[in-house]
């Protein structure tokens, strides 16, 4: 079982963005690998605090990990999982500050140099609740930036391949050591030695490629989910991006959805109410047939425990809501109108509270008392 993010970190889950930042450098820093040379538990412990601090410094992915947990980024490796050492230094490297080469970071092994990463490409996936309670693989066609397979890179000579330039400036304070991106390699640390035929400058192609996605039974309307190594190549053999996928739901023609829950109106006519009836319900997986009593009342909400939607975490599912809806027909014949106008002054056809319930009147008279 993964281990809590918060704990992860030593913070609480009211912590705010500052106390998270503070948290991870801290932790990074205590097992750095450059303080940490083959040292494979500090290295563990490292990507896990990079991990935590991925989804908890962003407050969409920290909402939903507060609600769902790890399952929230389970899953055909969507969300923080399965972080390298590149992904790391690549996006949270400028948190170390200067505690790992005035104000750079030696990145995993040493080499000092800072690699790009490729930009992420976001797509929509439409699901039918069928495909949501099931959980499905969809394969999609997307347009990447890839590098072509002829291409070279030469060392960049302006940074000698560090991807970072370093200035140094005398103050009153003393010498001042600053870096900052390479301007022309934007970090990589590698210029492009030859332009293959149908590539731009940076030595790129477009090709569509089928990618498939397992998207987990449970998942809502909004939610991004993030397929690693999917996006565009960065040029200078930096990092891909990822492939973020925001899910959509197509409406359903007998339910409504609510969280795990399903909510579905039945109809009923005046004799089905009055004399009860047994009636089949369909589910999302097949049918069930229900029996309503007689003399139940529009209006009336039946529970079907477990017939919903599947819990994204795996606990359990939600329940199918039946709400009764007493049909009035809008034209009737000549004896069924003889047969409503006979029983108007009966009164069991006059509408009445139940014993225990209040009128509006009454209601309105204890408001006062």
């Amino acid at each position: 079982m993964k281990e809590d993010f918060y704990d992860i970190l030593g913070i609480s889950k009211g912590a705010t963005a500052a106390e998270i930042k503070k948290a991870y450098r801290k932790k990074a820093i205590q097992y750095h690998p450059d303080k940490n040379p083959d040292n494979k538990e500090a290295e563990a412990k490292f990507k896990q605090a990079a991990e935590a601090y991925e989804i908890l410094s962003d407050p969409d992915k920290k909402a939903r990990y507060d609600q769902y947990g790890h399952a929230a980024f389970e899953g055909g490796g969507f969300g923080g999982g399965g972080m390298n050492m590149d992904d790391i230094f690549s996006q949270f490297g400028d948190i170390f500050g200067s505690a790992f080469g005035g104000g750079g970071f030696g990145g995993f092994g040493g080499g000092g140099q800072r690699r790009a990463k490729g930009s992420n490409l976001r797509i929509r996936v439409k699901l039918t609740l069928d495909e949501i309670a099931n959980g499905v693989e969809k394969k999609v066609k997307v347009r990447r930036q890839r590098q072509a397979p002829d291409v070279r890179y030469t060392t960049c000579s302006a940074c000698q391949g560090s991807g970072q330039t370093v200035r140094i400036t005398n103050t009153i304070l003393g010498r001042m050591q600053t870096a900052a991106t390479c301007p022309s390699c934007n970090g990589s640390g590698q210029i492009l030695a030859n332009r293959p035929k149908g590539s731009n400058a940076q030595g790129m192609i477009q090709e569509e490629e089928t990618v498939s996605i397992k998207i987990p039974a449970g998942v809502e309307e909004g939610m991004q989910l993030k397929v690693s190594g999917k996006g565009n190549d960065a040029p200078g053999n930096g990092i891909t991006g990822d492939l973020i996928v925001l899910i959509e739901e197509t409406p359903h023609d007998d339910f409504i959805r609510e969280g795990q829950h399903l909510h579905h109106d039945l109809y009923i006519s005046f004799s089905e109410a009055a004399l009860g009836v047994a009636r089949e319900v369909n589910l999302l997986d097949g049918k069930v047939r229900i029996k309503l009593e007689s003399g139940i009342q529009s209006g009336k909400t039946l529970r079907l425990r477990g017939k919903g939607l599947p819990s994204l975490n795996g606990y359990g599912k939600g329940d199918l809501l039946v709400h009764i809806n007493v049909w009035t027909p809008k034209t009737l014949n000549r004896e069924q109108k003889q047969f409503f106008q006979k029983m108007e002054n009966d009164d069991n056809f006059i509408p009445k509270p139940e014993k225990s319930e209040k009128s509006f009147f009454e209601k309105v008279k204890d408001m006062f008392a």
